[in-house]
């Protein structure tokens, strides 16, 4: 039985696919880090800002994503404003000194921006399952 390795579908998916995978693996390595991390010293600030960074790209990169429905948008696509919003809220309400409702928008954003698409990405037939379990796309 041969293996294939899925990696060779992520150099030929199109730049957005690209950037997208990269920036949401990116933003889900600083998020862990930030949510075991002592929080509100100077390294967290720096590292929520590189995760807002990374989320903002990747729900970016996901509107020139439309492969999956004949080009237009899929209801998976609704995580953008979601991420857009979230982010939004996490600065507004860190800045307001409302440290509770920033840690709520922070947790809403890693989790339901980020990993509940990311488990949708993983169903077969999806790019990422092939990539990461090798299966033919």
């Amino acid at each position: 039985m041969e293996i294939t390795l899925g990696i060779e579908y992520f150099f030929k998916a199109s730049p957005a696919i690209q950037i997208h995978i990269i920036a949401a693996l990116a933003a889900l390595m600083f998020g862990i880090l930030m949510f075991v991390r002592r929080k509100g010293d100077k390294t967290h600030r720096m590292m929520g800002k590189i995760f807002l960074l990374f989320m903002l790209t990747t729900a970016t990169s996901a509107i020139f994503i439309r492969q999956i429905n004949d080009g237009n948008f899929w209801w998976i696509h609704l995580f953008i404003p979601l991420t857009f919003f979230a982010s939004w809220e996490a600065v507004y309400y860190i800045r307001k000194g409302n440290v509770r409702s920033h840690k709520r928008a922070v947790t809403g954003l890693f989790f339901g921006a980020l990993l509940i698409p990311g488990v949708f990405a993983m169903t077969p037939g999806r790019l990422m399952h092939v990539i990461i379990f090798g299966a033919s796309y």
